[in-house]
């Protein structure tokens, strides 16, 4: 199991919050845990890679930060 934790631009509200949690409900993760501007993520990465985790977080409208 791998755990990543992403920053994220443009997030200001618990609606921002709830956005990026339904697109990372769709993906087979262990857990993850959303707050704002911040991410953190467990996974398998036999099942799921994180560029789908980025693009999940670009699908809800917000912008990783590296």
């Amino acid at each position: 199991m791998k755990e990543t934790k992403l920053k994220v631009a443009g997030m200001s509200c618990q609606h921002c919050v709830m956005a990026v949690k339904m697109e990372l409900k769709k993906l087979p993760l262990d857990s993850y845990d959303v707050e704002i501007g911040l991410v953190d993520v467990k996974y398998d990465e036999t099942k799921v890679q994180e560029k789908e985790i980025e693009n999940a977080i670009r699908e809800a409208g917000y912008q990783v930060v590296r």
